[in-house]
């Protein structure tokens, strides 16, 4: 039986700090110790993986590397590859609520490449060990991002022939000659994971659960689709043939083209799925727990033509189902995965939702939106589920009040008897902790009450999303005080 829990969903690049972005430094510390004393078991994340075009963390060159914007300065600093003075005087964004992805990616990757050159000799045996230990994954990672930096960063798909075929004698060729290349994008991920894992210890000596993300696709121009091209439906020039979205609804007429490349299930089945078991084995060493995204896409998934320019000619097409998960449950036995069920749904993907025992998800600003009894009101709950007020995707709670229908406004001051001297966003929090889902999780954001400047992603937008910092005044004691009452009064 799952405990009774409440935790805040906040990702790494939203913490406060000097350095342009949220980082594995001390304000990751001072997090879970406000989490601590608000009373709350779980921290929940988005994807920790490298971004590529957009910054989106759904979207990474690797299904395993790690993001090197997370990594923390002073410790590069206090050890002595850095100096203090060449850190500060590096432009990484002037705004400590906002980030700008462009000068982290010319001015703090310039940073961690003075960092390898000051520390490569001195770490070399560490690094050394750390690349067998990783070997599995991080040597295509190097090779891959080594290529990548000497074709100016240009996608794999317009790389000279030569270089996409992954086991070219121009790729081994390339990597005989690139050794140092490789070595700096072994040096990021040495950090990443050393920093990663102790923050994650942090967190778990103080009761605090961290609840990752796994995107359910990877990105077209990844490392997986580079290396491993049989697993996906690829033409014989290694072109997509069809790729990932969703159909059109009542958010978008033409509905949503992701244009991730689709995976060849049929394939992955013969192999015993492997290249799941290892992406997930992998996810339980950074996680605790473990978020699913479109897990819906197991069951059926929308695929659409490569070229096409929307989604809405698309068509549905079935997925692994159940086999998957029973061969992921046979390796690495039960798991403590949360299945994010949104958009289409369907009886199938309940009955995949059923077989497999995972807890669904339930947003609570869907549930004024219909005039039916949805299944998204805190009285239709079953225990196993995990509820939200809305995620990364949806609007904080105060703008979804501000721009909701009348009826919708309405429906959700009376049902959750919501009044203004508290503020409508508490009635939001006590809302889904009173519920009998046994996990509520809020965003920091339907804490503080703040608005549409806050909200973390648009979905089907770009150049807007991803950037929302937390100002570091606003994590008080009082607000962790008044957090850790709402739990209390809960039982979580």
């Amino acid at each position: 039986m799952r405990e009774r829990a409440s935790g805040i969903l906040m990702h790494i690049s939203s913490l406060p700090g000097t350095y342009g972005i949220g980082d594995f430094g001390k304000e990751a510390y001072n997090f879970v110790d406000f989490l601590v004393k608000a009373k709350q078991k779980y921290w929940q994340i988005l994807p920790l993986g490298i971004t590529s075009y957009g910054d989106s963390p759904y979207s990474s060159f690797s299904a395993f590397a790690g993001n090197p914007y997370f990594i923390d300065l002073d410790e590069l600093i206090e050890a002595g590859y850095l100096s203090i003075d060449k850190v500060q005087n590096t432009d990484l964004g002037l705004c400590n609520t906002s980030i700008d992805y462009a000068k982290l990616y010319y001015n703090k990757m310039a940073l961690l490449r003075e960092a390898y050159n000051n520390s490569k000799e001195i770490l070399s045996d560490k690094l050394e060990k750390f690349y067998e230990e990783e070997r599995a994954w991080l040597r295509d990672f190097a090779l891959f991002m080594a290529i990548k930096e000497s074709f100016n960063s240009i996608s794999w798909l317009e790389w000279p022939m030569e270089y996409r075929y992954y086991n070219s004698d121009a790729v081994h060729n390339f990597e005989s000659k690139n050794k140092d290349t490789m070595n700096f994008w072994v040096f990021t991920q040495y950090f990443f994971f050393k920093q990663w894992e102790c923050l994650k210890h942090y967190a778990n000596e103080k009761g605090i659960k961290i609840i990752g993300d796994l995107p359910i696709y990877v990105a077209e121009d990844s490392v997986d689709a580079w290396s491993n091209p049989k697993i996906f439906n690829l033409d014989h020039n290694l072109m997509p043939i069809t790729i990932a979205g969703c159909p059109p609804d009542k958010f978008t007429e033409t509905g949503q083209l992701w244009g991730n490349p689709i995976y060849d299930w049929s394939y992955l089945e013969s192999t015993g799925y492997s290249w799941w078991i290892e992406r997930i084995r992998h996810s339980f060493r950074l996680f605790d727990t473990l978020r699913i995204d479109h897990f819906r896409g197991f069951d059926a998934y929308w695929e659409v033509k490569y070229g096409d320019k929307t989604a809405q000619y698309g068509r549905w097409v079935k997925g692994p189902g159940i086999k998957l998960f029973n061969r992921i449950k046979e390796e690495l036995g039960e798991l403590d995965i949360i299945a994010e069920d949104l958009g289409f749904y369907t009886e199938s993907v309940g009955e995949l939702i059923r077989q497999t025992g995972f807890p669904n998800m339930k947003i609570l600003q869907f549930a004024f939106e219909s005039e039916e009894d949805s299944q998204f009101l805190p009285h239709n709950y079953d225990k196993n589920c995990v509820t939200y007020i809305g995620t990364h995707d949806n609007q904080p709670v105060m703008e979804w009040l501000e721009k909701a229908s009348k009826d919708a406004r309405d429906y959700a001051v009376k049902y959750l008897r919501l009044n203004e001297e508290e503020g409508y966003n508490w009635g939001f929090v006590k809302g889904i902790w009173s519920s009998t889902a046994y996990l509520a999780i809020a965003q920091m954001q339907d804490f503080l009450g703040t608005g549409e400047e806050t909200r973390m992603n648009e979905p089907s937008t770009i150049g807007k999303n991803w950037k929302w910092r937390i100002d570091k005044a606003n994590l008080t004691d009082e607000l962790a005080e008044k957090i850790a009452d709402i739990t209390i009064t809960y039982g979580r």
